[in-house]
């Protein structure tokens, strides 16, 4: 049994002072998202069972792709934030929460990597 005072025995033990950041940057990505998505969508949607050609056509527009980057790292961004909550949330145990917190960014940012290359690669090889 300690004689410590209330303040003494929870100082340090509060938030670690990224929820405010972390709440707002989740809510901008979701913002964003929904007029990215509409634009990402019809031209998307467009080229749809056109073939190749008209993928290539499509994303050699600077707007489509410039659209098509800006939607993916807002998509992959804000599904890592989601992800993360769920992680800290549900998953016990610290050394397998790090592990699973570990995966999710890396995936998330490795596939929003690949996507924005991939899109490029269109933009500049056309």
């Amino acid at each position: 049994m300690g004689f410590k005072t209330d303040y003494a025995r929870a100082h340090g033990r509060g938030a670690a002072g990224e929820g405010l950041h972390h709440w707002w940057s989740q809510r901008i990505t979701s913002i964003a998202l929904i007029p990215l998505t509409l634009l990402f969508i019809v031209p998307f949607g467009r080229a749809l069972g056109g073939g190749h050609d008209v993928f290539v056509a499509t994303y050699s527009n600077l707007w489509h792709a410039l659209v098509a980057i800006l939607f993916l790292l807002a998509a992959f961004s804000h599904l890592q934030q989601g992800l993360q909550v769920v992680i800290e949330d549900y998953v016990p145990g610290k050394a397998t929460r790090t592990a699973a917190l570990l995966a999710n960014t890396l995936l998330c940012w490795a596939l929003a990597v690949a996507g924005v290359l991939s899109v490029a690669t269109v933009l500049f090889s056309a």
